[in-house]
């Protein structure tokens, strides 16, 4: 068990393709289970669409799943009420893709970091300003941009106060929603050294949503791979980059942009990704996938453990 733990997951969203049409499902996240460890990193990475940030919203309980559990240090989240809401509230914290968004364009500096501080009482009013400063430091920032807007800021610098924001409850969980996607890459490097830095001295468990495999490997401790709302696979990270067990993971890994040439063999990937609205029957994967075979397209592979880690593949029954 660890500090958050997702067991069966499922959030399938109502539609219609033409009004008056009879209503359907579509399924973003179908049967997802996972623990994030104390302490520790947990990625979530996947293409486009598969659902990441989707379980981010629901282990936040920002909305509601259609089925399952979600566990807070072996509570189930969608139970709590009054007090205990927000102390759950106020133990897992979000730090989201795009700074400026997030961010108040009428609140200072100054009422964005302390806001926090105040709704949950954390904080004479005396001792506030002094708080929100070593609470801007610990990130970076100086003391002379307490007065300060958002757009005055670059986008590194909002993300660093977004950051300084979500630190002000000392939470024990961060779920990270591509916190880097929106930035250039000089000031992804100086972000990611901040979470890795706040990460070991403060000993935060991380959920990290990404698709920038780079720094998944450099920033996590294992890694689940989410394909069309399920988890194809999950394993310790070096593991996974080492020896990708699942077709899709392996895709993956050989899309990656890398420093240098290395020679490596890949099968083109056929086909188009299947619309999460008219699921394909088997496995999710199989219309792409190049090392297909009979019961793919017609029985859905469970995750199942080998070798000390867990893959949903008809390979490796």
């Amino acid at each position: 068990m660890g500090i958050i733990d997702v067991i069966s997951l499922r959030k399938f969203f109502p539609f219609r393709r033409r009004v008056f049409a009879k209503q359907e499902w579509l399924r973003a996240v179908d049967g997802v289970t996972f623990s994030v460890r104390d302490g520790a990193v947990l990625a979530l990475v996947g293409e486009s669409g598969s659902g990441k940030s989707t379980v981010a919203r629901l282990v936040l309980r920002l909305i509601r799943p259609t089925s399952g559990e979600i566990l807070f240090r072996g509570t189930n989240i969608q139970a709590l009420r009054g007090d205990s809401l927000r102390e759950f509230r106020k133990s897992v914290q979000i730090i989201f893709q795009d700074p400026f968004a997030s961010l108040n364009p009428r609140m200072t500096v100054f009422d964005t970091v302390s806001e926090p501080l105040k709704i949950h009482k954390l904080c004479r009013k005396e001792e506030m300003k002094d708080r929100v400063v070593q609470l801007l430091m610990s990130v970076g920032l100086s003391s002379d941009i307490l007065s300060h807007y958002p757009h005055q800021f670059s986008g590194g610098q909002r993300q660093r106060i977004c950051i300084a924001r979500s630190l002000a409850v000392s939470p024990r969980v961060l779920v990270a929603d591509e916190p880097l996607s929106a930035l250039d890459v000089s000031i992804q490097a100086q972000i990611l050294n901040i979470l890795q830095d706040l990460q070991r001295r403060s000993h935060i468990s991380f959920l990290f949503i990404s698709h920038d495999l780079r720094v998944v490997h450099y920033f996590s401790d294992e890694v689940a791979v989410m394909c069309l709302g399920k988890i194809v696979e999950r394993a310790p990270t070096n593991q996974l980059f080492e020896t990708p067990l699942h077709p899709y993971t392996e895709e993956l890994l050989a899309s990656a942009p890398k420093l240098k040439r290395e020679p490596r063999k890949r099968a083109i990937v056929k086909g188009d990704v299947p619309s999460p609205v008219d699921m394909p029957p088997g496995c999710s994967f199989h219309p792409r996938c190049p090392k297909r075979f009979d019961p793919c397209d017609r029985f859905v592979p469970e995750l199942k453990e080998r070798d000390g880690r867990l893959v949903a593949c008809h390979l490796y029954r």
